[in-house]
């Protein structure tokens, strides 16, 4: 038996998570069973929770919250190669089935790779949505290279949080000028990650997204809540992009027109794709103290509803984490 959090209806927040015992679940054809010791809450998570994306995903209740976890391979389903009992492992959970509040998981290898010796479990449990959306967006979307040969200007809103943390990281990897915004108390924090100009969103200029040194963007990773175009299109370059990681309908047809009329400067709406491969190289910054997950906060298992309280309140920097350091767990 194992100790798990779950929720049995949609709406109530923290509240709604209730501490269970249940069987420790089997893998099948292509899974591995993971002893998870780090797990990292992402507002997806909770927005599942209230119901906001039932028309896209169907979840089946009772439901084990959490997707982004670290830890251990307990053992292995049929025709499972490259993984053994033991392996230090990072994965995403199939958002449908869940499965991170709890002390074992089952995981797709197809979403998995190996967590190198110089990351913590705790380090790793935020790559999984933050740190890969970030990495693919600039990356696929915004075309940028990890290896400094980027010469742009790239602007990353909301850069205090979850993604926005990994993005100004990688941003300045490739080589790009970072223009980023955020709230006054995380404008030093921001800039230590490696922008070169920082925003107060709460000052006309930074509500303007104006550049501090006169630049244009020709990337921006929009993180924040929805901003109109009429915001964006006076400081971008004459072939900017912006991407969007929260679009709503109206962003859609933004991007539909633009793409439409052939304009230059375009709008693009960017959805995370989980994969073995991304998430390994992504480690793999981390390991080389190129790239760094900045936590906000650990709660243990016992308290994880008091860390889904605190994503609900959106006041994190960088990212909240469950750990299990329980070792009572029958297997």
């Amino acid at each position: 038996m194992m100790a798990a959090l779950q929720y049995s209806k949609y709406g109530e927040g923290a509240a709604g998570l209730k501490h269970v015992e249940i069987p420790v679940p089997t893998p099948k054809k292509d899974e591995i069973l993971v002893k998870i010791e780090a797990a990292a809450i992402n507002p997806v998570d909770w927005k599942l929770q209230k119901g906001m994306l039932k028309v896209i995903y169907s979840i089946k209740f009772p439901y084990i919250p959490c997707t982004d976890v670290s830890g251990e391979v307990v053992s292995v389903g049929p025709g499972v190669t490259g993984f053994s009992q033991g392996d230090k492992v990072i994965s995403w959970l199939d958002l449908k089935r869940g499965g991170g509040f709890a002390q074992y998981a089952v995981a797709g290898i197809k979403y998995t790779a190996k967590r190198p010796s110089g990351v913590s479990a705790v380090e790793a449990a935020g790559l999984p949505v933050a740190g890969l959306t970030a990495y693919q967006s600039l990356r696929d979307s915004g075309g940028l290279k990890y290896d400094g040969s980027y010469k742009g200007n790239v602007l990353i809103t909301a850069a205090s949080g979850g993604v926005g943390t990994y993005a100004v990281q990688l941003a300045k990897l490739a080589g790009a000028h970072v223009t980023a915004t955020c709230g006054t108390r995380n404008i030093d924090l921001v800039r230590s990650l490696g922008a070169d100009e920082v925003l107060d969103y709460k000052t006309p200029e930074g509500a303007a997204l104006k550049s501090p040194s006169g630049k244009k963007y020709d990337v921006v990773l929009q993180c924040a809540t929805t901003m109109p175009w009429s915001t964006f299109q006076p400081v971008l370059s004459s072939k900017g992009k912006v991407i969007d990681l929260t679009p709503t309908f109206g962003v859609m047809l933004t991007s539909a027109f633009k793409f439409l009329t052939m304009s230059k400067q375009k709008m693009a709406i960017f959805v995370m794709s989980a994969n073995a491969k991304d998430l390994g190289e992504l480690a793999e910054l981390v390991n080389e103290k190129k790239v760094k997950s900045l936590i906000d906060s650990e709660f243990p298992l016992d308290k994880a509803e008091d860390a889904w309280a605190k994503s609900i309140e959106s006041h994190a920097t960088g990212k909240i984490v469950v750990t299990n350091k329980d070792e009572a767990a029958s297997y």
